[in-house]
């Protein structure tokens, strides 16, 4: 986490920290996205209940959260663990990302704040729907439907 947070910082992104929320939380004000930073191994140590409760209490207070599960091999105990918890918060705003090393995280993180701020989503948005009428024009069914 100390590493993200210096990696952050040194590109002068605008985040909150909450340790308060919840160790690990890392929270892009502008675009309203928190991220709960976890390892795996987390869960196996600190046991499946307490790692639990920690996640629940993060999306308890965040409408827009991502939990970024790293290791470095997701092999078949990962994937376990990463579908144990899908399975416990299924239902839930919760999204689960894998990742392997810092600055995969960094990346994800930096792309997700970026395209759900505001300018940047009511950008996308209108993006969708040009192309969608554009295709909707250039379609023989919808063609052949009018006549």
């Amino acid at each position: 986490n100390h590493e993200i947070s210096a990696i952050l910082q040194r590109q002068q992104h605008r985040v909150r920290y909450s340790e308060s929320v919840e160790i690990g939380s890392v929270i892009f004000s502008v675009s309203g996205v928190a991220f709960l930073l976890a390892d795996t191994q987390d869960l196996l140590i600190t046991g499946e209940e307490q790692f639990f409760k920690r996640i629940q209490k993060f999306i308890n207070i965040h409408r827009n959260s991502f939990l970024v599960l790293s290791a470095a091999l997701h092999g078949p105990e990962e994937w376990n663990v990463m579908f144990r918890i899908q399975r416990r918060f299924l239902g839930s705003n919760l999204r689960i990302i894998p990742v392997h090393n810092t600055a995969e995280t960094v990346k994800l993180m930096l792309t997700i704040a970026k395209i759900t701020s505001k300018p940047q989503a009511d950008d996308i948005r209108y993006k969708m729907a040009m192309t969608k009428a554009q295709i909707i024009e250039n379609s023989p069914v919808w063609k052949m439907l009018q006549e």
